[in-house]
């Protein structure tokens, strides 16, 4: 009942390089992280010699305490943080993955998914690999190990360059740290710096899927990691290579809709600034007479800013956030309607009676909950609510590295807009076109965007992972 009727990216990751404190300053990148995953978290330390790891289920927070991190001292982090579906709620799929190989010891962390994870992991399991996790990052580990080339990083770029689909990755070995990214750039992955401390004797270099956590431990953004490159940074410095050819830029236009935090850098573009625009374009697509501009929050709140400052028409808190719902309550004996969207919003009476309201929200995944917010929205006396959406109808699930429903439960490709508008109660409803989301998110000027869930043309081959792993284990 808890679950929102989102999309989810499935993790964040964060690396430390020559730092006294990286186990602390992967802590600090995970938390500032936590929103794009929080089932799981788990970092690997280094102090040069000897990897540690600990992971556990549940929150950064609680997960790595002062003793904890006290055993965990290392000059070198690396850190994961996860969401994951149901039926894959379990410890041995936590990140980051830590094995002992003909390669020597290394620990891998990966944001994405590996569309071709099923066939490459039975071909390995053919010649007699025995894996450990259900997990398409552990079919990575396996081909690093089985690589030819003598090198750490020559086996690192021979496995890349064998599986397809979504990653971004960070890496380490006892005195390394490796970043990559597949060549498409389906998901960030930045790479930042925190000048040299008194008594150090270098710069501290640092990784992680966005910018909003730099912020937090104090580094500063020098660029994203490219397209099928691999970045290493060890004793000599930091060296890069191309492992593989770009292929057609195709990163994910939905960590500007809804992913990624506001205060964050990501493909290059500020995500607030897309999103107020995203906000802005809705309003001159579909206006509409109305007295107040409310958001769902927290998802609508920078969509909604901007609709209310292309239309003019005030923009109000009209839903409240609980933001203290824990993963367990106590529902009352007499079931109380919309129980579940209740413990989180409430509305604001005294702004919404009376009121014709325009409700913005990212997005509408099944409908349920949307239905729910609107009938809260006119129970607290709205006289209208008309439903504002700041990007296309979902059609489409994600294949990389987002949980997302099958085809089947998304309302939209299976109702058309005037049926949507019906199921969810609203007076009228209107979604933001494919070229307005594309123009506001500013494809073209550094990037090219992956927009299969609203058109449900994929830019890779799909290999169906479910052949052989459960669909809620197979992302990642």
């Amino acid at each position: 009942m808890l679950r929102t009727d989102k999309f989810h990216d499935e993790c964040g990751v964060v690396a430390i390089f020559a730092h006294p404190e990286a186990e602390k300053l992967a802590y600090l990148g995970l938390h500032a992280l936590q929103h794009r995953g929080q089932e799981s978290a788990g970092i690997v330390t280094s102090d040069g010699l000897n990897l540690k790891p600990h992971k556990a289920m549940g929150l950064v927070a609680d997960i790595f305490t002062e003793d904890v991190l006290a055993k965990m001292r290392g000059r070198l982090a690396i850190g994961h943080t996860r969401y994951s579906t149901a039926g894959d709620s379990a410890l041995l799929n936590a990140q980051p993955i830590l094995v002992q190989s003909n390669k020597g010891a290394m620990a891998v962390a990966h944001n994405g998914n590996l569309t071709n994870a099923a066939d490459v992991r039975q071909r390995l399991e053919r010649q007699g690999s025995i894996f450990q996790t259900n997990s398409d990052t552990e079919v990575i580990v396996h081909l690093i190990a089985m690589s030819k080339e003598h090198t750490l990083p020559g086996a690192m770029a021979d496995a890349l360059r064998r599986v397809e689909g979504a990653f971004s990755l960070v890496m380490m070995s006892p005195d390394r740290i490796f970043a990559a990214r597949d060549p498409r750039a389906f998901r960030p992955l930045a790479m930042g710096r925190i000048p040299a401390l008194e008594g150090q004797k270098r710069d501290t270099i640092v990784f992680a899927s966005e910018t909003c956590a730099f912020d937090l431990i104090g580094a500063t953004y020098e660029r994203d990691v490219k397209p099928g490159e691999l970045v290493v940074v060890g004793p000599e410095g930091i060296t890069s290579r191309v492992y593989a050819a770009e292929a057609p830029q195709s990163s994910c236009i939905f960590e500007h809709v809804y992913f990624s935090r506001p205060d964050s850098m990501v493909f290059g573009r500020p995500v607030q600034t897309s999103r107020e625009e995203l906000g802005r374009q809705l309003a001159r697509e579909a206006p509409v007479e109305a007295d107040i501009v409310v958001p769902v929050p927290d998802s609508g709140v920078t969509a909604a800013v901007g609709y209310a400052a292309e239309s003019g028409i005030p923009f109000r808190f009209g839903l409240i956030r609980n933001h203290y719902v824990g993963r367990t309550f106590i529902e009352p004996s007499q079931s109380v309607r919309d129980f579940g969207v209740k413990l989180k919003l409430n509305p604001v009476r005294a702004l919404l009676e009376g009121k014709r309201v325009v409700l913005i929200d990212d997005s509408i995944v099944r409908g349920t909950t949307s239905r729910k917010i609107v009938r809260m929205i006119r129970s607290a006396g709205a006289k209208e609510v008309h439903m504002r959406i700041s990007c296309p109808p979902t059609i489409s699930p994600c294949f990389y590295g987002v949980d997302t429903p099958s085809k089947n439960q998304l309302i939209a490709a299976n109702k058309s807009v005037e049926e949507i508008r019906e199921y969810i109660g609203a007076d009228s409803l209107s979604y933001l076109s494919l070229e307005g989301l594309k123009k506001a998110c500013g494809e073209g000027e550094k990037t090219s965007y992956c927009s299969a869930c609203y058109t449900g043309s994929y830019p890779t081959t799909i290999v169906d992972v479910e052949e052989i792993l459960p669909a809620s284990a197979a992302r990642r």
